[in-house]
């Protein structure tokens, strides 16, 4: 089906103490969105938003809208860089896209679309449509979600989504960094790359046992640091300061290599961003470059709030997971996971065999996954009908 894309702007005001995004008006949130609009007329749309954005036009949106489906794709206002992002105030750009789906598109029924990171997102949105608690980032930093007057979507869909970005960089994080200043030092028994290390794939279980508590105990160093400096500028008068840092090592989940740790079909020694050894020290690993703020919001263990099995709980909306089997980013406990969390709400799950994370190269399995969406939409009913049963 013929289809018609429309690349539209979301701009709202914003009061914020410090610039975060790079150029542009001060004051003005400016969010850049794609309407897939098909002939066929349609009451509903789903919605997608990612942390940094970038997916327009990747390969499902369109063939969502192909099928006939309505599809929005907004970008958050940190496309394409996530140093500075905080995740409060990505809730607060999805919550715009949602308001101008419904107020100003028209559109009655929105679905979110959570593929891969903007599925934690979504959960966090749709958490705090329903129930907002956030009055303050985790740096301390006044934003009032409780406020901001979040619409409930109908329903979410996760579309290969990791658990959420606090706990993905924690499974991924090179624990064998013992000391942020000399990130090169590694400990060798915990460097799944150095050949000489005794502990090589497959991994005994205590092994990969000690290796995930390094993890989380690396995580909370950076996350003490952080709090630390924050501390240190706020005793020097110095309330709006920021500082840089870079993370070392960000690429080394031992899934990556073992193939036998949650098996799929994914390929072995292989990561969605390429050789997971290059991978861990290149610039596009996640966490690469951070600022404090950020790192509490979207990389803290303990302190996002966008911890997406606490969000999964929350939320009491439909929900559609649907898992590739091959995914290179997403194993399967992550799919298993968030629907164990989601308690609340309505579930359905589907499996596409053999699909990668993108659905790269993967047209006829893009087609399955859109048509277990479609199927899984017809059923899900218009949250003001339900709340007046």
């Amino acid at each position: 089906m013929k289809y018609e894309r429309t690349p539209y702007l979301v701009i709202f005001d914003e009061t914020a103490a410090f610039k975060d995004t790079y150029s542009g008006q001060v004051g003005k949130v400016v969010l850049e969105a794609h309407l897939l609009k098909p002939e066929t007329p349609s009451d509903t749309v789903v919605l997608f938003m990612h942390p940094i954005g970038g997916g327009a036009w990747l390969p499902l949106p369109s063939a969502l809208a192909k099928t006939g489906t309505h599809v929005i794709y907004c970008n958050s206002r940190y496309r394409g860089i996530d140093n500075a992002l905080i995740m409060e105030k990505c809730a607060l750009d999805l919550g715009a896209a949602v308001r101008d789906a419904k107020e100003r598109l028209g559109y009655k029924k929105v679905i979110l679309g959570g593929w891969s990171g903007g599925g934690a997102l979504s959960l966090f949105y749709q958490a705090e449509a329903e129930n907002p608690t956030v009055t303050h980032t985790p740096a301390g930093d006044p934003l009032d979600l409780t406020a901001a007057g979040l619409i409930p979507v109908d329903g979410v869909a996760l579309l290969a989504a990791h658990l959420s970005r606090n706990l993905t960089l924690t499974e991924w994080i090179d624990p064998s960094i013992t000391d942020e200043s000399r990130p090169f030092e590694r400990d060798p028994e915990l460097n799944i790359y150095d050949p000489a290390n005794p502990n090589q794939a497959p991994y005994d279980p205590a092994y990969v046992e000690r290796y995930r508590n390094a993890q989380i105990a690396r995580n909370r160093r950076i996350t003490a640091w952080v709090k630390e400096r924050l501390a240190a500028l706020r005793v020097a008068g110095k309330e709006k300061h920021e500082e840089g840092f870079v993370v070392h090592g960000t690429m080394a989940d031992p899934r990556f290599l073992d193939e036998t740790l949650e098996p799929s079909d994914r390929p072995p020694h292989w990561c969605f961003l390429g050789d997971p050894e290059v991978v861990n020290d290149g610039p596009v690993g996640l966490a690469r470059f951070s600022t404090l703020r950020s790192w509490l919001s979207q990389w803290s263990y303990d302190d996002s709030n966008a911890h997406g099995l606490r969000c999964a709980a929350r939320i009491t909306v439909p929900l559609l997971v649907i898992e590739n089997s091959a995914d290179d980013a997403c194993t399967p406990s992550h799919a298993g996971r968030l629907r164990e969390a989601a308690v609340n709400a309505p579930q359905t799950h589907h499996v596409v065999k053999g699909a990668n994370h993108y659905y790269f190269g993967q047209p006829e399995m893009a087609a399955e996954a859109c048509e277990a969406l479609n199927a899984w939409i017809a059923t899900v009913p218009h949250r003001a009908a339900m709340l007046a049963l």
